[in-house]
């Protein structure tokens, strides 16, 4: 029996699949060998969609872009560096006592399992008796290894922190006094009347549910900083300005953040404190201010506003956390709206943004026609 010309012959559509496959992998190992240049690029986009609402504020105001831009990149610069001058005392007090607290936690746990470290030690003892050893008169010779400090180890990393922050604000200086630049150019190379208002549409939409999201964060995970901070404070746990620092920071990352803050405040009550109770109140104080922050204020602040599926969220962090480490566990939810919104207004993407829906559907809820008939107008 003869073959036939579809059992030879590679169909079209196994040869796209191909092109799809070698595309996605392409662009994976794009993300990950370029991270040293896309990751301050990310960071300088997402500041820009968060202060170009500024820069058109001062335009409207007679100011030229290019200076709105230095001032808003200045001030930021500037707000900056007062932040971390005032916590660098706490933090270098946080990182000199840090192996302290960590050996002290070590011992109280240790004194938790060592009735079964005692068992295992007799069962290795009852084993070396039964052996033989030959350098029994032998005394082993001692090495001690010093490593480095926790402080050394944190303060490695602060020149490349430095630079990746210079790359940051020069990227976004240019980024905000070029204003509307790029789009424009995009809006004269699209053929078609309906992409170019698509087009406007996505950057608007985007800027906006950015912003939103990035101004809200900032807002509730510093009131819950404040919350969880006076209450360590109350509780009479060091560093407690510290504390409220690191979970404003670790409060962008969903999920995964709050585990890690809990994970730190249970070891650090642990070698603190002696008593039970005392122990328990340190951890509570944080799940009782991270519960109220997330069940009653995000959804008063937030509502309908940039709700994605919560799997496709974890997955979403889990992606850019594989692909960029820490930096990408961060930017790991801006990026992923930033995608939802381009695949709600791409036809062939948009079964994969109702995917990435919540359970209320669009990420911009009831502003997108207001914002729709604002972007549409100039471009009519």
């Amino acid at each position: 029996m003869s073959a036939t010309p579809s059992d030879t012959v590679p169909t079209r559509s196994s040869g796209s699949t191909a092109l799809v496959v070698l595309a996605v992998l392409a662009v994976l190992y794009t993300l990950y060998f370029a991270r040293s240049f896309l990751i301050p690029l990310t960071f300088a986009l997402l500041l820009d969609f968060l202060l170009s609402p500024v820069v058109r504020l001062l335009a409207r105001l007679r100011i030229p872009t290019a200076f709105g831009a230095s001032i808003v990149v200045l001030a930021l610069v500037g707000l900056l560096a007062v932040g971390v001058y005032q916590v660098s005392g706490p933090v270098r007090s946080w990182t000199a006592d840090a192996p302290a607290t960590l050996a002290n936690a070590q011992r109280k746990i240790w004194q938790l399992v060592e009735p079964l470290e005692r068992l295992t030690r007799s069962a290795q003892r009852v084993e070396e008796h039964m052996t033989e050893d030959a350098r029994a008169g032998e005394k082993p010779t001692e090495v001690v290894v010093i490593g480095p400090t926790m402080a050394s180890r944190l303060f490695a990393w602060t020149p490349a922190l430095l630079i990746a922050l210079l790359e940051v604000t020069v990227l976004l200086y240019f980024m905000l006094a070029a204003g509307d630049f790029f789009l424009e150019k995009v809006i004269k190379i699209l053929p078609q009347a309906k992409d170019k208002k698509k087009a406007v549409l996505i950057a608007r939409e985007t800027e906006s549910s950015i912003s939103t999201y990035l101004i809200a964060n900032l807002g509730i995970n510093a009131v819950e900083g404040v919350m969880v901070g006076s209450a360590l404070w109350v509780l009479g746990l060091p560093n407690a300005l510290v504390w409220g620092m690191l979970t404003v920071v670790l409060e962008f990352i969903p999920y995964l953040g709050a585990a890690v803050m809990l994970a730190l405040l249970c070891v650090t009550a642990l070698a603190t404190f002696h008593d039970l109770g005392h122990i328990l109140l340190v951890p509570g104080a944080f799940v009782l201010a991270n519960v109220i922050q997330a069940n009653i204020v995000t959804a008063l602040v937030l509502g309908r506003r940039l709700q994605l599926n919560p799997v496709a969220l974890l997955a979403g962090l889990a992606f850019w956390f594989w692909i960029w480490g820490i930096p990408g566990a961060f930017v790991g939810v801006p990026l992923l709206a930033i995608f939802k919104i381009c695949c709600d207004h791409i036809e062939t993407l948009a079964p994969v943004g109702e995917f990435l829906a919540g359970p209320n559907g669009s990420l911009s809820g009831r502003g997108l026609p207001v914002l729709r008939d604002r972007v549409y107008r100039p471009w009519a």
